[in-house]
């Protein structure tokens, strides 16, 4: 997979690509992640990407046309199959979200600031608007790289474990089952038997039998969901 992200703040998010398993899938070669900087597309040597609004209400508003310039300089080297914009107003990312985007082979992610971007490039430059969440950030950069490890963490090979993401909480409508490791007996804090046991039935069945539990107390909307996908 092929991401390129386009921000006005590329030191914010260059760092948050160069550790654990995205750091991993990147020299493995199974993604590559492209930080571009806005302001090298601005048609003026002040490097101006922003501006005030019509209107007269407060905030800067980032301009159509440097966005513009660098869409169309991307979209010269790829065929991008989405190109999507970090915004608190769009479509809430679920694990659902991120299982499909996984599957992708291109895509572009548009970072705002300030006060957000010209309405213009929302109607016409950008099939998709993903938010992660009802609450606002100063800039798109920490929602951009969110939304990268969720789908990175997906693509085939690049958890040594692949199997470990099929039982992440969401997958199913379910949260996690409880999990614990060494040593088994902790301050008189044990480790339930049966994952001593070695029985690998038993313990599938505990698993699920916790989750469903965890899942009805903490997220009864989620328990409603699976059970009335499971009938």
């Amino acid at each position: 997979m092929n991401i390129d992200i386009i921000t006005i703040f590329p030191e914010i998010i260059e760092h948050l690509f160069n550790y654990s398993i995205i750091k991993n899938a990147k020299d493995k070669k199974i993604i590559t992640v492209n930080i571009h900087n806005l302001r090298d597309y601005a048609t003026n040597k002040y490097r101006q990407v922003d501006d005030y609004q019509y209107g007269g209400e407060a905030g800067m508003v980032i301009m159509i046309e440097p966005v513009d310039r660098c869409l169309t300089a991307l979209k010269e080297k790829n065929n991008y199959d989405e190109i999507i914009y970090m915004s608190p107003d769009g479509d809430l990312l679920t694990q659902k979200m991120a299982n499909s985007l996984s599957l992708l082979n291109n895509i572009i992610i548009i970072c705002g600031h300030y006060k957000g971007i010209d309405q213009r490039i929302r109607d016409h430059l950008i099939t998709k608007e993903i938010s992660i969440g009802e609450y606002v950030l100063t800039g798109g950069e920490l929602p951009a790289a969110v939304l990268c490890d969720s789908i990175i963490r997906l693509i085939p090979s690049v958890l040594n474990d692949e199997t470990s993401a099929l039982t992440d909480s969401f997958q199913d409508n379910l949260l996690s089952t409880p999990v614990y490791t060494r040593p088994a007996n902790y301050k008189g804090f044990k480790v339930p038997d049966i994952l001593l046991s070695g029985d690998t039935k038993k313990i599938k069945e505990w698993n699920i039998n916790k989750a469903l539990e965890k899942t009805k107390l903490k997220r009864p909307d989620l328990y409603k969901k699976y059970y009335e996908n499971n009938k």
